[in-house]
């Protein structure tokens, strides 16, 4: 099981809010490149993540980082 940095579940967030906020108007380049950025700052975070040791699947590590952000784990206290 891959296992996000911190770091690399905020930029997650950080990419879904500006799509959200992109999307929630009509489309603009200008209005998009905040989502784009975000985006590509997270998947460049994705693969120097991978590639630290120990290293981990890029794609697991990915989907492990959109699931924390994008369906978490209900808390069970």
């Amino acid at each position: 099981m891959a296992n996000p940095s911190e770091n690399l579940i905020n930029l997650c967030r950080a990419a879904v809010e500006a799509h959200r906020v992109a999307t929630s108007v009509p489309y603009t380049p200008e209005g998009w490149r905040p989502w784009m950025d975000a985006a590509e700052t997270f998947q460049a975070a994705v693969t120097a993540e991978a590639n630290q040791e120990p290293k981990q699947n890029r794609f697991k590590l990915e989907q492990a980082a959109k699931k924390a952000v994008l369906h978490p784990e209900p808390d069970e206290s």
